[in-house]
């Protein structure tokens, strides 16, 4: 590949240069430098190659401004019109083909303005090809106009020299009055849109963020477009101010503007018909398709758009999928789905592993003198058909609402809970722990759904999937607090206050089977964390064993930043390090969460513990070899538990009248949605058990218990 020279801009020599347009920056862009007659390795044009050119119907207001590589062939560049410095490389009678597509090498039929372009590419039909600089084998046909400003940002929200305050892109997450806006920017991650979108009373917080930001770029005007090795773009009316990575493919787009979208051979990003996309930073691995309305956003990377959604002042966080619906104001963690036609989303924070079910409303402003509502649901969120959810309201991880219309706001505060409105009685239900209950099969095969469904390839942040972890674990904590302290009734219900803006009853049901599936749980997460650090770090005996247990007793608090869980003093000395400019960048930032990353997997361990010491309401000194085997061999027994839930709930599907009456026969079932027993994820789950079995079993005679 032909190598274009870089130098400062300080350097610039002798020769042409748009006054307009002098691109400035750091050493990751070309400069457009002229010096001696050259130009990096391009030479200028021959008497022949200008006849030639001139006799194929190309013109140029100068072509002494036109610089062409040693392998340029005049006989490949056709009826195009050339304006300012144009830079060619290698052209050679060939043609490139992607899907059903094939063009023959050169430049046709195209006005072109200032820009380069790298070897072998295929430009056919432009308008106007403005001011940007292309690579590799790029295939460019029918599009009306392609063209880079002088005040390009490429979807970055910062302001160039000159420019006043009110020109800045902001993303206003979370709440409709824009109190919680950050500035987007290429490369930001949920866990930088949650940081700087949370702690608004922290001011010199907030301004060391919108440094970071400013900071990471230059501020000056005149850097070109880009559009790198092997991308294609067919049939787009309007590209302008967007950068555009390798492998990239465009086609039948509107309406693209002020983007960087982001792409590589192994990620590689599409952006289809009909779609208008602005002011926003698209990631590695994207989809957008179909009639797709984004602005004022950032996709993270590996999530899609399509079939008309619209995407307005969100983040996006990775391998997310949202199809048909609008989402505005909201900031997603990743592993978010919601593919139904009249779902809303509206000014919330939603943590992850979260499903939106057709009808859905989440958000309403209606109970409220303006716009200034917000929505907080932890991991796991899952409203029903046609749930509608009023501003403000609270959700605690794992929460499932049925079908209905909340007239009021809400706050659940325990863990994977099933909440019914009840119409027929005026009251809100709460069924705690509902998933290990009655759903066992969606709660577990989601988990490992979420593993296998994460194709991200740079996994700067550590994102936890596991519905038994330190902040689940937490809540259930608190709820056995406040569980404990209710006095159900022979039925197991019990009344509660302040969990809904109204006057009438709500209602938690089975509260001492809730408490005893907690503790269970709690202790479960306890031992099992224990087991893996066993077989991870191949320890040999229990001795060994305690010695690489923590020394702590109090359990601690952890905050989910952008579906990493981190530990709350951690955050705490975070922030401060960030005010003391101790971390002094979002590259710092980032290493801050690969650090916490590389350490979660003690930090659980430590965590689950002290669980476990405080579930058992026992010290260090007494978690004894006797007591460990005891616990292995319960743990085995919430193991077999599990998984028969797994089973029970799986099989009910086809064991209910309802289910089967639209078959003639078992046989027919069965062909359409497949026998029980050759289900693959409970073959899985069956097959783990047994191996856990034998580890359990192995581990008690090598520690001698």
């Amino acid at each position: 590949m032909n190598i274009i020279k870089k130098k400062p801009v300080e350097q610039l020599g002798y020769g042409f240069v748009d006054p307009e347009f002098i691109p400035k920056g750091k050493d990751e862009y070309y400069l457009r430098n002229i010096q001696n007659g050259k130009s990096g390795n391009y030479r200028k044009l021959t008497a022949l190659e200008i006849q030639v050119l001139v006799r194929n119907r190309n013109t140029s207001d100068d072509w002494n401004k036109i610089f062409v590589s040693e392998k340029f062939n005049p006989e490949l560049v056709k009826n195009c019109q050339f304006y300012g410095l144009i830079r060619i490389g290698k052209l050679e009678p060939l043609y490139l083909e992607f899907h059903n597509l094939r063009m023959p090498v050169g430049l046709y039929n195209s006005t072109i303005i200032s820009s380069d372009f790298g070897d072998n590419v295929c430009i056919d039909n432009v308008n106007c090809l403005s001011r940007y600089i292309i690579g590799n084998d790029v295939m460019i046909a029918n599009v009306n106009e392609l063209a880079t400003t002088d005040k390009a940002k490429f979807g970055n929200g910062i302001l160039n020299d000159g420019e006043d305050e009110k020109y800045r892109v902001w993303m206003e997450l979370c709440n409709e009055n824009g109190g919680r806006k950050v500035i987007l920017f290429d490369g930001m991650l949920t866990g930088d849109a949650y940081l700087w979108s949370r702690y608004r009373d922290d001011v010199a917080l907030m301004e060391k963020f919108k440094k970071f930001t400013e900071n990471k770029f230059d501020t000056r005007r005149g850097y070109y477009g880009r559009i790198q090795d092997r991308t294609v773009i067919k049939n787009c009316k309007i590209i302008k101010d967007v950068n555009i990575g390798s492998d990239a493919y465009l086609k039948g787009a509107n309406k693209l503007k002020n983007l960087t979208i982001n792409s590589d051979k192994n990620r590689t990003t599409q952006i289809g018909e009909g779609c208008e996309v602005v002011n926003g930073i698209v990631g590695y691995g994207c989809r957008i398709f179909y009639g797709v309305k984004a602005v004022r956003f950032v996709m993270a990377s590996h999530s899609q758009l399509k079939y008309g959604a619209r995407l307005l002042n969100s983040y996006l966080g990775n391998n997310s999928t949202i199809s048909c619906c609008e989402v505005l104001n909201s900031l997603i963690f990743p592993a978010h789905e919601q593919h139904h036609n009249n779902s809303f989303l509206c000014a919330s924070l939603i943590m992850g592993q979260s499903n939106m079910a057709a009808g859905a409303t989440i958000g309403s402003n209606h109970n409220s003198r303006a716009a200034d509502g917000e929505i907080i649901a932890g991991r796991g969120f899952w409203p029903g058909l046609c749930v509608s959810l009023k501003h403000n309201s609270k959700f605690a991880s794992f929460t499932i609402l049925a079908k209905g219309d909340f007239p009021a706001e809400v706050n659940i505060p325990v863990p994977f809970s099933l909440v019914v409105n009840d119409v027929s009685k005026d009251n809100l239900v709460i069924l705690p722990g509902y998933w290990f209950l009655y759903n066992m099969y969606a709660l577990e095969r989601n988990s490992k759904k979420y593993i296998d469904r994460d194709r991200r390839t740079e996994k700067i942040q550590n994102i936890e999937f596991d519905y038994l972890a330190p902040d689940t674990v937490n809540e259930m904590f608190d709820s056995l607090k406040l569980l404990q302290s209710l006095k159900p009734d022979s039925n197991g219900t019990a009344e509660v206050a302040n969990w809904e803006n109204s006057d009438r009853k709500t209602l938690i049901i089975k509260v001492p089977k809730a408490i005893e599936v907690f503790t269970a749980l709690i202790e479960y997460y306890g031992v099992n964390e224990i087991f893996n650090h066993i077989e991870n770090n191949k320890i040999k005996t229990f001795d060994e064993l305690k010695k690489t247990l923590s020394a702590k007793i109090h359990r601690s608090d952890w905050l989910n930043i952008g579906g990493q869980l981190i530990q709350k003093t951690v955050v705490d000395t975070f922030k401060i390090n960030v005010k003391k400019d101790k971390i002094k960048g979002w590259d710092d930032v980032h290493n801050f969460y690969r650090k916490e990353g590389a350490a979660y997997s003690k930090d659980k361990l430590d965590h689950a513990y002290t669980s476990l010491l405080e579930i058992l309401k026992i010290t260090p000194k007494q978690f004894t070899p006797e007591l460990f085997k005891q616990l292995l061999l319960k743990y085995v027994r919430t193991k077999e538990g599990l998984c028969k839930s797994i089973y029970n709930s799986r099989a009910k599907d086809y064991s209910s009248d309802f289910r089967k009456m639209v078959y003639e026969t078992t046989e027919e079932m069965n062909k359409v949605i497949g026998r029980l027993e050759d289900n693959a994820f409970i073959q899985q789950e069956m097959a783990e058990l047994d191996e856990t079995k034998k580890k359990i079993n192995s581990l008690i005679k090598k520690f001698k218990l």
